[in-house]
């Protein structure tokens, strides 16, 4: 049996995991310091983020199960 070797992940998920990290940094900063704006928007980005992130994994998931 052959071990599988994880893949590496590319420079747009790396992107996309630090953008939904620095989202959610901000959104709990500025809602902690009442800047109600700025969090809701905050939270938002991370929430849209969240959601790419999801779609992009399932889209990739599909594609593999279509080339087997």
């Amino acid at each position: 049996m052959d071990p599988q070797i994880p893949a590496k992940p590319s420079l747009q998920d790396i992107l996309l995991r630090g953008l939904r990290i620095a989202a959610s940094s901000v959104a709990i900063v500025e809602l902690l310091r009442s800047h109600w704006s700025g969090g809701v928007l905050a939270a938002m980005a991370w929430l849209l983020f969240t959601q790419v992130e999801r779609l992009r994994g399932s889209a990739g998931e599909n594609s593999q199960n279509a080339n087997r």
